[in-house]
This record gives structure tokens, C-alpha cells and sequence, in this order.
């Protein structure tokens, strides 16, 4: 789920073989690769214990390992060998029939976002847009965290919606059409993006002369681990307070 954000960057979305996304928050992967017909490659955290039914065919890389687990490091001269995880892949032959297509809105980090500025400000300034609300973060398996699809689904249809880290997986399948000309979803990517959230924020609060704490804005976060602390922390050391 957490290359989801690659279709978004030209250099990476170029590449005809990043076909898709597969799998969402990293709580669902060990149920999702159960019965996925090809291998599977992690680069970075959020790697949970392996079932036996796909241990064989996931594989590790960086400073992502689980013991058991293949693992692919760099070679003598730098390099790294993918060709065991590729023949696998070939020899497990993938899906025999294309899925349903559904389609997700992404790519909204600060540059494409800030793009919009000028729309964005003369919505607010006409009434068109009221309000905005950052809804993410990292999400957990614990009960209640459907609060958060909850709360996406009662924001008013005058509103506006940015989202970023796993935790927008509880609610980016949902349709939530448009305010203003501009959709009510925007995907601002992973949870090392709250750097292009911030740079949203400000941005905006430099346009209506005010800061942060200023605007139209309110911030609904999840928090799992290590990363979330780190977005609470850039967070308070910006001055935005509850």
C-alpha cells in the first residue's frame, strides 16, 4: 500500500511496469499476500511476521529483514541482484484474469497542491470553501479506528479533505467528488509527506496574512509508532497548537 504515492512522481510513474497498486494499510498485508500469485518485495518498515503460506516468496532489501526471510543486499561493487525475486515472479505467472479496474486520485504533494493556490484562496474568500481538514497518519488493528472513516464521511460537502500515510486507507476509496472545481480528496502521500502538508499550511497561511493557527484548518492525526511522533514534533515546533 505505501507505493501507492509512486504513481504520482513522473519519475517513477514513467516506467509502463508500475502498472497498479496492490494492498493498503500495513495491518492487512499478511491476509492480502496470503493468496497473492507472485512474490513480494519490502524496501522499508511496517514488515510483519511472514505467514508460511507466502514466506517462500517475500523478500527483504535495505534495513527491512525478518529471520527466514530472503534477503537482498548490495554486492562487492554497490550493486544489488534481483534476478532470484524476478524468476520467481515469472514462474509464478501472476493473476490469470485481469480484476475490476478502480482508480484512485493521488499525486497532491506541495507543488501540485500550491499549484492550485490561487483557486484555493478565491474559494475561501467567496464562501465556496469553508473549511479544511487533514485527516491521517499512521493507522493500527486496533478496534476503533473506523473513527476515522467516520469523521471523512461527516465532513460537509463545502469542505476540504487532505490526507497522508497509511491511515488514509480507511477512507480514499470513498467518492467524494468536488468543492469549488477542485476535488475533496487530496492525497498528499506517505508520513514522511507531513513535510509537504506543512508546506501546504503555510503557504496558505502567507496568502490570508496569518499563520497556521490562523486558518481555516483543523488536524485529525493517528499515531502508531516512531514516525507519527516525528509529525507531532515538527508539528509543535511550527507553533500549531490544538
Amino acid at each position: 500500500g505505501e507505493m501507492l504515492p509512486c504513481h504520482g512522481y513522473p519519475g517513477l510513474n514513467k516506467y509502463p511496469h508500475l502498472a497498479g497498486n496492490f494492498g493498503g494499510a500495513w495491518q492487512d498485508q499478511q491476509k492480502q499476500f496470503d493468496n497473492l500469485p507472485g512474490c513480494i518485495l519490502m524496501t522499508t518498515n511496517c514488515l510483519m511476521r511472514p505467514r508460511d503460506s507466502y514466506k517462500d516468496r517475500i523478500y527483504s532489501t535495505n534495513v527491512v529483514g525478518w529471520d527466514g526471510v530472503k534477503h537482498i543486499g548490495k554486492n562487492e561493487n554497490g550493486e544489488k541482484d534481483f534476478s532470484a525475486i524476478i524468476e520467481q515472479a515469472l514462474e509464478l505467472g501472476g493473476y490469470p484474469e485481469d480484476h475490476d479496474v478502480q482508480e484512485i486520485l493521488v499525486g497532491f504533494g506541495h507543488h501540485a497542491t500550491l499549484s492550485y493556490a490561487d483557486a484555493i484562496v478565491d474559494a475561501v474568500k467567496s464562501g465556496k470553501l469553508r473549511h479544511f481538514f487533514l485527516i491521517g497518519g499512521c493507522d493500527g488493528a486496533r478496534p476503533g479506528r473506523n473513527y476515522y472513516t467516520e469523521f471523512a464521511e461527516m465532513v460537509p460537502e463545502d469542505c476540504l479533505i487532505m490526507t497522508l500515510a497509511c491511515g488514509k486507507y480507511r477512507f480514499n476509496k470513498l467518492d467524494f467528488g468536488e468543492v469549488a472545481g477542485l476535488p475533496r480528496l487530496l492525497d498528499i502521500g506517505q508520513c514522511n509527506d507531513v513535510y509537504s502538508a506543512i508546506r501546504i499550511a503555510t503557504a496558505l497561511a502567507d496568502a490570508f496574512d496569518t499563520d497556521v493557527n490562523g486558518l481555516p484548518l483543523s488536524l485529525i492525526i493517528s499515531w502508531y509508532e516512531q514516525k507519527a511522533v516525528a509529525d507531532l514534533l515538527a508539528l509543535l515546533s511550527l507553533g500549531i497548537h490544538d
